[in-house]
């Protein structure tokens, strides 16, 4: 059974196949496409925040 997630950018829902899912990984939006960052584990639901994406400039 996956787990229960939303992101926060399109609000797309969807269950997430991954059982060993833990905090501070990367997902992606399987609808928008952004990448989330798993900010909690509750039971079979997922907290997923937006990345930020003010960082590192990797050779632009």
């Amino acid at each position: 059974m996956g787990k229960k997630c939303e992101c926060p950018a399109c609000f797309f829902e969807w269950d997430n196949d991954d059982d060993n899912v833990m905090e501070g990984e990367v997902i992606t939006c399987p609808d928008c496409g952004v990448d989330l960052e798993v900010a909690s584990v509750s039971g079979n639901q997922l907290k997923l925040e937006k990345m930020d994406d003010s960082g590192e400039d990797w050779g632009e």
